[in-house]
């Protein structure tokens, strides 16, 4: 492997990984104490059947004996533990499955609060699919180990005990005899746990890739079908597909050589040293039949579980893996911006002040360089600059999307990393350019379960916005189904729904992400009043592409390249004759004027 994702877990990382599984037991150690027990009693009663059977051949049978009574207590004691056997199996594989089941629903939650909690730097570089697949598939693969595997390997290894306790107990010299098959278990069992680990490893990292690359081509179909990308993406499809089926086609040949085959040719030669034991004996002194009987029943019964060790090892093997790509992502430390955060500071006046603020995403390029400007109380400050001037980067900033290290943020003179998460969500009202709709209804879009919110204050918030008029004219009004991203409403829509939502919870700062951008001009100049409604009284920073909609601003800032190069009024800017002059003459078509 050429790729370090795909590099083999050492001996070592497997344990610590399985340790880690292991670990999410703990709370449950009553339940696997009655659980061993009972599969305790279930191995107990599997030794004992031959034992009895054995009794019956050489005391009975083979002298030819039948007293009544003594059989009919013999045979009802074998009925009797078969029976129970069942019954106890039962309650014990359904006791194993429950813990299971608990184990990957507490660390499907770990996964999926982590996701929440990883800051917008993993998402930067993390495909959407590939975190999927983490959340659905590896956890999926590590069930199928607690539920199969573990209970599998926990009942093998009793068995394999209580095997070992029953024939010493028949014959001390022929079981130790047979001691000689768990070194040679050992290596086969290390060999494929050593070798499969690599093919699994890759197998799972190309089905995060094919599940990134379903993601994309989902998320941009109309793109892939209006550009005629079709091809494209069957052939970048294709050939992860066909790495994916290499992967486990080499899986496949490691299982079908180290796994049934070479375990059954050992317990063949295990049936030859053992009649070739009491073949020899026989010369010597007689054999007693139930013995051999018993001796080759419990080699049986010791090969099964083996059997059963090496068929699960494959999933073992992609439990560990899909484990460790697991505890990879609940380990990262690319978390949220910290906050050193005073539960008595809140947001009282929303005065925002950037001093001297420098940020990298990267850690090498700035795309922001010594920005310094305040935005007091009720003021609107516009950020305007052509693409990749830094706007965004400053919302995100302010936001607390990223961290920063140069230069200091406050709000209201206090640093804005000691405010706590919860304060700064609730007193900042975001909306976006492009809006983002939840599966449910409308009143479920803008309330976002904030219970505090009465269906009057819903109502309130979408007429505050002038998008009461077209719920009210939907079938199910407020109550309308919104599909997955609000697929079935119009850009100029969702939008307003949006602004509902932010404008719901009267937060104290306003940021407006280009959010008039997907807005026709006739919905936007319905808004545009709401909008002017909205800003008073509440500090106000707006990205705007069209000027025409940031006139009235108190300050309006010019980037361009990470660093303010102009501010002032719309008038005052346009007397400057600089960067925010020409953007204005080409937004109004003057530009042979420009060039003049």
């Amino acid at each position: 492997m050429n790729n370090d994702r795909t590099t083999a877990l050492s001996s070592k990382e497997q344990w610590q990984v399985l340790k880690r599984l292991l670990g999410y037991l703990n709370p449950h150690k009553k339940s696997i104490s009655i659980a061993l027990f009972l599969l305790v009693i279930t191995v107990v009663g599997d030794i004992m059947g031959p034992y009895i059977i054995k009794v019956f051949m050489d005391d009975y049978l083979t002298p030819r004996k039948f007293p009544t009574n003594p059989l009919v207590i013999l045979g009802v004691t074998y009925l009797g533990i078969q029976i129970l056997n069942v019954i106890i199996s039962y309650f014990q594989m359904m006791r194993f499955q429950e813990l299971a089941l608990k184990v990957i629903q507490q660390l499907r939650i770990d996964v999926f609060q982590k996701v929440h909690q990883l800051g917008m730097r993993y998402f930067d570089k993390t495909p959407a699919g590939s975190i999927v697949s983490r959340v659905t598939n590896d956890t999926e693969a590590i069930k199928e180990m607690f539920v199969t595997v573990l209970i599998g390997f926990v009942q093998s290894g009793f068995l394999i005990i209580g095997v070992y306790i029953a024939m010493f107990s028949l014959n001390v010299k022929l079981a130790f005899a047979s001691l000689i098959l768990l070194p040679i278990l050992y290596i086969i069992i290390s060999a494929y746990r050593k070798y499969s680990a690599i093919y699994y490893m890759d197998m799972r990292e190309r089905l995060s890739q094919l599940n990134a690359k379903i993601a994309e081509s989902l998320q941009g179909m109309s793109i892939i079908q209006a550009f005629r990308q079709e091809s494209r993406f069957h052939d970048e499809f294709d050939e992860i597909n066909e790495n994916h089926y290499k992967a486990a086609m080499s899986s496949i040949k490691l299982d079908s050589l180290l796994l049934r085959p070479i375990i059954d040719l050992v317990y063949t030669f295990a049936i030859i040293l053992l009649l070739s034991f009491f073949g020899i004996t026989s010369f010597r002194e007689p054999i007693e039949i139930g013995v051999i009987y018993a001796f080759i029943t419990y080699i049986n019964r010791f090969f099964e579980p083996i059997n059963q060790v090496m068929q699960r090892m494959s999933l073992l093997q992609q439990a560990i893996v899909s484990a460790s790509r697991v505890f990879k992502l609940l380990d990262d430390q690319e978390l949220d911006p910290h906050q050193t955060e005073h539960k008595g500071f809140h947001v009282e006046k929303g005065r925002i002040e950037f001093k001297n603020v420098s940020f990298s995403y990267d850690g090498k390029t700035d795309v922001l360089k010594q920005i310094h400007f305040t935005v007091n109380p009720g003021e609107t400050v516009a950020l305007v600059g052509h693409t990749g001037s830094g706007k965004s980067s400053i919302i995100n900033l302010l936001m607390r999307f990223y961290e920063f290290n140069r230069g200091e943020i406050l709000i209201d003179g206090r640093s804005i990393k000691e405010y706590s998460k919860q304060e700064l969500r609730e007193q900042m009202g975001l909306v976006l350019q492009d809006p983002f709709l939840f599966y449910g209804s409308i009143s479920s879009n803008i309330r976002l379960f904030n219970e505090s919110l009465t269906d009057e204050d819903i109502k309130e918030a979408a007429t505050f916005v002038q998008a009461h008029e077209f719920i009210e004219q939907l079938p199910d009004q407020y109550n309308q189904k919104v599909s997955e991203r609000g697929s079935t409403f119009s850009s100029g829509q969702k939008q307003l729904i949006a602004f509902a939502r932010t404008i719901a919870t009267n937060p104290k700062i306003l940021v407006l992400d280009e959010a008039t951008a997907t807005i026709d001009t006739e919905t936007e100049m319905a808004i545009q009043v709401s909008l002017d409604k909205m800003r008073k009284g509440r500090t106000t920073i707006a990205i705007a592409h069209r000027l025409s909609t940031i006139q009235d601003a108190d300050q309006i800032l010019v980037l361009h390249q990470g660093e303010i190069v102009e501010r002032g009024t719309h008038q005052q800017l346009l007397q400057k004759k600089g960067l925010y002059h020409k953007m204005y003459r080409l937004q109004n078509g003057l530009v042979n004027e420009i060039k003049g």
